[in-house]
């Protein structure tokens, strides 16, 4: 049997992740034609600025037209890792047009634009893989898109940004401020020079908004996800959280609701106990529970950013692409049939702890009390401390939804006796 023709791959960017996904397809070449059934063959790649020494890189395969390498006839998959919106979205439909499939790590693109570009590739024929969108090394995409598809999944938790859980664990375990600990996860080159995307809960909403499409069969956009960030976070509350046995994490929760008709989809800080697994994931790790009817409760943990954890789930499409396109077949594409709609965050019931600067002097509790029964906010336990005439009181309730919550805090804000609401975070985990 004659050698198959090399699968010719253009690659889109070559910072980090691309140059580490360069670099192991020509020390595995091998390797990789042996699992895929033909060569693959480096045919390009494209950056913004040429010149620059990309150690391993032919100079010939350097090109900063992006455009004319995708619409190369010969081209059979594009490995997109520009990142952003413009000009990625043009380049993979433009791929897709001139009949190449695409490898993408671009989660903010997915989470915005998805569906057009499932539509896209369903058109043409191609796969659409994007297992590096979500949590770099960690296999989560295709086990919830194919190895669970007979199932039932009902709820996706875990931790899904590096850099947030590294600065809440050196808040956790050092007492540093949040201040302090974003500091040093910028001079460990965990948080980039502008730290907003994560610290903020953007990257982990738009996260979250790709694995609750596929988790649910649902179309779900990062405007649906509700998302908070972990700015306000202080010493006071990690060490009151310490109090209660728990930890501090940005979590990242999808599930359906209880009556099945909707779903709900948020990212937000949330007390732990400690005894709970995502309480031991230390560092800039990622680890996520996907609880389904039949499998139960599966956890996946790993490394969630990085070159080479990243660019092993680039490598790893890259071989079932490759696969597909010596078959003449294409992998799934999106699973939207069940059409449910995304429930808002204010329906969502969970406890929550309060912490409150009251006036220290008697009745202070009960009016407080008061303000919880009146808005039906069971009340769980209460520490009061107090000098000087200030105090602090923490409150954490029973279940309540987002609503009734906000309505309790709000009530609380025009006591006299409340001098300011310092901090409201959810317990999750119990």
């Amino acid at each position: 049997m004659s050698e198959r023709r090399p699968l010719k791959v253009a690659l889109l960017g070559c910072g980090s992740v691309g140059s580490e996904v360069a670099r192991i397809m020509t020390a595995n070449a091998a390797d990789l034609a042996a699992r895929i059934g033909a060569p693959v063959e480096l045919a390009g790649v494209a950056v913004r600025r040429a010149g620059v020494a990309r150690p391993g890189i032919p100079d010939e395969l350097v090109t900063t037209d992006a455009t004319a390498l995708v619409k190369r006839g010969d081209i059979d998959i594009v490995i997109e890792l520009i990142g952003g919106l413009e000009p990625a979205r043009t380049l993979i439909t433009t791929a897709f047009e001139h009949g190449a499939s695409v490898v993408t790590g671009n989660k903010a693109l997915l989470a915005e634009d998805g569906p057009s570009l499932h539509a896209a590739a369903a058109r043409q024929g191609v796969d659409l893989y994007y297992e590096a969108a979500v949590a770099g090394a960690i296999p989560l995409v295709r086990p919830l898109r194919e190895s669970l598809a007979g199932d039932k999944v009902n709820r996706v938790l875990g931790i899904l940004n590096g850099t947030t859980n590294f600065i809440l664990d050196r808040m956790d375990t050092s007492g540093a401020g949040y201040t302090e600990a974003l500091e040093e996860a910028t001079a460990l080159g965990y948080a980039e020079a502008d730290p907003t995307a994560d610290v903020e809960g953007y990257d982990a909403a738009a996260k979250a908004a790709i694995l609750a499409g596929i988790a649910f069969h649902t179309r779900v956009r990062l405007d649906d996800v509700h998302r908070q960030g972990i700015t306000e976070i202080t010493a006071a509350d990690m060490a009151s959280a310490t109090r209660m046995g728990c930890t501090v994490k940005l979590l990242a929760i999808c599930e359906r609701t209880p009556d099945g008709t909707s779903v709900t989809a948020r990212v937000h800080p949330a007390m732990i106990p400690r005894a709970h697994p995502l309480a031991s994931v230390r560092e800039a790790y990622n680890a996520v529970f996907v609880e389904a009817s039949a499998a139960g409760q599966l956890m996946f943990y790993g490394p969630g950013a990085g070159g080479a954890p990243t660019a092993s789930a680039v490598l790893g499409d890259l071989v079932a692409v490759g696969r597909h396109r010596l078959s003449g077949g294409s992998g799934p594409g999106e699973s939207a049939y069940a059409q449910l709609p995304v429930a808002p965050p204010d329906g969502v019931v969970t406890r929550y702890h309060i912490s409150l600067d009251v006036a220290d002097r008697a009745g202070v509790l009960a009016h407080v009390a008061a303000v919880f029964a009146e808005h039906d906010v069971s009340i769980d336990t209460v520490r009061q401390q107090g000098k000087d005439g200030e105090a602090s009181l923490v409150v954490v309730t029973h279940r309540a939804t987002d609503a009734a919550l906000a309505a309790t805090v709000e009530a609380l804000r025009r006591l006299e006796t409340v001098r300011g609401v310092a901090s409201t975070m959810r317990v999750e985990g119990e």
